[in-house]
C-alpha cells in the first residue's frame, strides 16, 4: 500500500505543477491585482493538495476521520478534473516534442514559434485547459455537498389481477444501498428517514448493502435504523458489499464474525432479514409472499451466494410473489427464465452510477453498458422489475444527475 500512495502522491504532485503553468499563461494579461489573486488561490490549492499526499504516505487514508475523508474527496476531485484539463496541453505538448526530434533527425531542427497577431496557441490551450478543469470540478463538488443528500421520492404503481383486492393501495417503501460507511454524520440518514416516515409505508423493504464493507459502520447510527417502522415490517437482503469480501481479514473466521454481527445488528434494528426464503405477508386474511435470497450477481464476477430454489420452494401458495434480490442481473438471468410467477423483482446494486442525466422522457447513465436494467420500472410479459437508484454512495462521494431514491411502491388490484 505504502508503494501506492507513495505513486499516487508523486503523480498528483507532477499534475499541480504542471497546471500551474497553464495558469500563469491564462492569466498573463490580466492585471496585476486578478492575476495575483488567482495565482495566491491557485497556489494555496496546490499546496494543500501536495499536503495532503505527503500526509497520506505518512498516515495511510483507511485511519482518517470524517474531515480529513471530505477534504481529501474534494482535493481529488479537483486533482483529476487538473488531469483532464491539462491532457491538452500535454497533448500538443508531445506533438511539439515529436516535430522538434523529426526536424532534428533531418538535420534542420525546427524552431516552434507563436503567431504574434491574436490568440497564441498555448494561451487557447490554457484557456480550455483552464475550462475543462473548473466546469467539471464544480459540478462534482456540487454533487458531494448537496447532490448526495438531494433525496428524490419515485412514486411507482404495480397493477395486477393478481394481487388480492384486500392489499389495493399497500403502499411499500423500498430502500436500497445505504452504505453507512460513506455517511459524514447523521445528518444525511435522518433527514432520509424522515422522508420516509411522511410516506406512511404499509411495507419497508431494504435490497441490500447497508455497509460498505464492516459491520462496524452502522455504530452510532443504531437508533436511525430502529425508527423506520411498518405495521408490517421491515425486511432486508444482503448485498455485495455487506459479506466483507473487499476486505483484507485476518482469517476467514474474522470474516464470518463481520457478517454475523451484521445480521445481528439489523435483527437489533428491528429487522427481518430474508436469507434464502419467503415468508407471508398477510393483510385482512389475505396474503402475498415475499421472497428474499442472498446477493446473486450476474456481471463482473460479483458473488452468487443467493439460492433461489431454496428460497421459492413452497412460495407457490401465494397469488402475488415479490422477489428482494440485489442485483438486477438475476432477473434476467434466472428469474425470468426460471421462475415466471415471480410477480415483481426488487433490485439495487448499480447506484445509477450516480451520474447522469435524467429528465422526463429520458435517462442516461455510464452504467448502461454495464447493466441492462439499471435504474427505475422494466417489464417482460408479465413480470416487472424495479431498480432502485440507491440512498447512499460509495467510491465518489456524490451524486450528480442521479440523485439518491427513496421509492414508493403502490399495489394496484385490477
Amino acid at each position: 500500500m505504502f508503494v501506492r500512495i507513495l505513486i499516487f502522491s508523486t503523480l498528483i504532485i507532477l499534475i499541480e505543477l504542471y497546471f500551474l503553468q497553464a495558469v500563469k499563461t491564462f492569466t498573463q494579461d490580466f492585471s496585476q491585482g486578478k492575476r495575483s489573486a488567482i495565482l495566491y488561490i491557485t497556489y494555496t490549492i496546490a499546496c494543500i493538495s501536495i499536503l495532503m499526499a505527503i500526509v497520506a504516505i505518512v498516515y495511510p487514508p483507511p485511519n482518517w476521520n470524517s474531515f480529513l475523508r471530505f477534504l481529501s474527496s474534494i482535493l481529488i476531485i479537483i486533482v483529476l478534473c487538473k488531469l483532464i484539463g491539462c491532457s491538452f496541453l500535454l497533448i500538443d505538448d508531445i506533438i511539439r516534442l515529436f516535430r522538434w526530434i523529426f526536424s532534428f533527425l533531418k538535420s534542420k531542427p525546427e524552431v516552434i514559434a507563436e503567431t504574434t497577431t491574436g490568440i497564441s496557441r498555448l494561451k487557447f490551450l490554457s484557456q480550455v485547459a483552464i475550462t475543462f478543469t473548473v466546469v467539471p470540478a464544480v459540478g462534482f463538488i456540487y454533487g458531494m455537498v448537496r447532490g448526495a443528500y438531494k433525496y428524490r421520492v419515485h412514486n411507482v404503481k404495480i397493477p395486477s389481477s393478481k394481487i388480492p383486492k384486500e392489499f389495493n393501495g399497500f403502499k411499500i417503501v423500498q430502500l436500497s444501498d445505504i452504505h453507512t460507511g460513506s455517511f459524514l454524520n447523521e445528518d444525511g440518514l435522518k433527514k432520509a428517514f424522515e422522508i420516509v416516515a411522511a410516506q406512511k409505508p404499509d411495507l419497508i423493504l431494504f435490497t441490500g448493502d447497508l455497509v460498505n464493507n464492516e459491520a462496524k459502520e452502522v455504530e452510532g447510527y443504531e437508533h436511525l435504523f430502529s425508527s423506520l417502522k411498518a405495521p408490517h415490517g421491515v425486511f432486508s437482503v444482503l448485498g455485495n458489499h455487506d459479506y466483507g469480501d473487499y476486505v483484507q481479514w485476518n482469517g476467514p473466521e474474522e470474516k464470518r464474525e463481520n457478517l454475523q454481527k451484521l445480521k445481528a445488528k439489523q435483527k437489533d434494528f428491528g429487522w427481518r432479514i430474508l436469507m434464502n426464503e419467503h415468508v407471508p405477508i398477510e393483510k385482512d386474511g389475505a396474503q402475498i409472499g415475499l421472497i428474499g435470497i442472498e446477493n446473486w450477481g450476474g456481471n463482473m464476477r460479483f458473488p452468487r451466494y443467493g439460492k433461489m430454489k431454496e428460497a421459492y420452494e413452497g412460495a407457490d401458495k401465494y397469488p402475488f410473489k415479490i422477489l428482494m434480490s440485489h442485483d438486477p442481473s438475476h432477473w434476467d438471468m434466472q428469474v425470468v427464465l426460471e421462475y415466471p410467477e415471480v410477480d415483481l423483482t426488487l433490485s439495487g446494486h448499480t447506484h445509477g452510477m450516480q451520474l447522469g442525466i435524467e429528465i422526463p422522457g429520458f435517462k442516461w447513465s455510464p452504467i448502461k453498458y454495464l447493466y441492462k436494467n439499471w435504474a427505475g420500472l422494466y417489464k417482460q410479459d408479465k413480470q416487472m422489475l424495479y431498480v432502485n437508484r440507491g440512498l447512499g454512495f460509495l467510491g465518489y462521494p456524490g451524486r450528480l444527475g442521479i440523485w439518491p431514491e427513496i421509492t414508493v411502491i403502490e399495489l394496484q388490484s385490477v
